[in-house]
């Protein structure tokens, strides 16, 4: 008896999102969509009760607009869960350990039922270490009022997380169900808007236009001239903010090109004369949703040191901790570079502290792993997700539509697919990934990450493609009805 006999009875009645029967209307997806979006808002505004304001932990806040985590709110493990079982899952898949086969409809309830299982294992295992390792500090004064032991209050927080946690894996099946778009992306780009927002807009968290505002007014700036060494290095490093806006803005300018560079391949309708396509291959053909995974990674290497810093006595090889940050030994290497500060050693900071043979180090690990992870991962997510040769020429072939000049045979267009696709997959996943080490290093608007700004507007580039895509299928059913939509 194999995996799948013994397994099936449990993951066959995980719950589940009812797919919709018919085609939903634009306007109901658009409603469905926004009221996920608020009722994530509303989550990330309900603090758990038992965690005092302002105690959380420093680790996820690098990863906080990355991971749409909401720090001492329901969302405190934010996406990690979702994107850690796709990690796992695509490792299975892609060595073929599952043996399930994505168009059987049984192994595809499988599938979906052990991704499932997958996240909810995933945010028990965060919620442990959160509650019980002193990420989160359980108020013991709250304890006694309530008439309830410490241990029980520790289990209410920790029931709290895992509600959360398996509350956002279902809010992201209803959006790629019955909304516009995926939820993880749509978590993500309401996390980083808001702190975008912040950052140029709000007085109190030292916003961009309230500051130059105060600098105008001679209310704020450096002592002496702003043309100085001084001043130049206040309003380009400082408060000022003029490198955080030319790298916000040059993120928009790079990303929007990028998701239009691509190669078009023509494709004529076999039975609708003079029904004529294009099938794009872009240069970032794999999205940017690779580099969360990398980024996951990367957020659960430093989860485990923050573990074995706060639970065991860790040796100084492995890494020394002041404040909740590693600052010596290898999680200190293995930690990305999230501000200027972190590398710039002339212009003072954090970095001043280090040798040059240090920060180049880290900035060298910082790279690898992106570029190198950006790539393998995007060659992952394409296999996974039916992007790849293959499953496009099937794809294609379904549709009615062919390739001008070429026989109308899966084959043929799999080996016209494999000219393209797998390099512009890996092009793209190292160049997403060297990207969003670069706009980390010069710093962003508010505090917003260089990868978290990345992601938004790329995913947000996307959802307005899906959208514009929807509009056009509601105004023409039968082009609908040609592609399957």
């Amino acid at each position: 008896m194999g995996w799948k006999e013994v397994a099936e009875p449990v993951l066959t009645r995980m719950p589940i999102v009812r797919q919709p029967k018919s085609h939903v209307p634009f306007k109901r997806k658009l409603l469905w969509t926004g009221g996920v979006l608020m009722l994530y808002f509303l989550l990330t505004n309900i603090y758990l009760v038992g965690v005092p304001r302002g105690s959380e932990s420093a680790l996820f806040q690098q990863f906080q607009s990355i991971l749409a985590v909401g720090q001492g709110t329901l969302m405190q493990v934010g996406i990690a869960p979702i994107v850690t079982a796709s990690i796992v899952l695509q490792l299975l898949g892609g060595t073929d350990l599952l043996g399930l086969d994505t168009d059987d409809p049984r192994d595809q309830v499988l599938y979906q039922g052990l991704q499932k299982l997958l996240v909810v294992v995933m945010t028990v295992m965060m919620a442990i270490p959160t509650v019980w390792a002193g990420l989160l500090t359980v108020d013991p004064n709250l304890a006694s009022q309530l008439g309830i032991s410490q241990l029980g209050l520790e289990l209410l927080v920790f029931a709290q997380i895992v509600v959360g946690g398996i509350l956002i894996l279902y809010m992201d099946e209803i959006v790629s169900k019955w909304g516009v778009g995926s939820g993880v992306g749509l978590f993500i780009i309401a996390g980083v808007s808001q702190k975008l927002v912040s950052g140029l807009f709000s007085p109190r968290a030292g916003g961009f236009f309230p500051t130059w505002f105060d600098i105008a007014l001679g209310r704020a700036g450096p002592e002496g001239s702003l043309v100085g060494g001084s001043g130049l290095q206040y309003l380009i490093f400082g408060e000022g903010q003029l490198l955080a806006l030319f790298t916000t803005v040059l993120i928009f300018v790079v990303v929007v090109y990028a998701e239009s560079v691509r190669v078009e391949i023509p494709l004529s309708h076999s039975r609708v004369k003079g029904a004529r396509g294009r099938f794009p291959v872009k240069l970032i053909y794999a999205s940017v949703l690779p580099m969360i995974l990398v980024r996951a990674l990367q957020a659960n290497l430093q989860f485990l040191g923050q573990i074995l810093n706060r639970t065991a006595g860790m040796p100084s090889w492995l890494g020394v901790y002041q404040q909740g940050s590693p600052v010596s030994g290898f999680f200190y290497y293995t930690s990305p570079i999230y501000s200027p500060d972190q590398w710039m050693w002339w212009a003072g900071g954090s970095a001043a502290n280090y040798e040059i043979w240090q920060i180049m180090l880290r900035v060298g690990i910082d790279l690898t792993v992106m570029i190198v992870g950006g790539a393998v991962f995007a060659i992952f997510w394409v296999e996974t997700t039916d992007m790849g040769p293959e499953s496009t020429a099937k794809q294609i072939q379904n549709s009615g539509m062919q390739i001008p000049g070429f026989r109308q045979n899966t084959g043929v267009l799999e080996k016209v697919m494999e000219r393209y696709i797998p390099q512009v997959t890996v092009i793209g996943g190292a160049l997403v990934g060297l990207l969003a080490v670069m706009a980390n290093m010069l710093g962003t608007i508010g505090t917003v990450t260089g990868t978290g700004l990345l992601l938004t507007v790329s995913i947000t580039y996307k959802l307005y493609e899906e959208i514009a895509e929807e509009q056009l299928m509601e105004m023409h059913p039968m082009m609908r009805d040609m592609f399957g939509k």
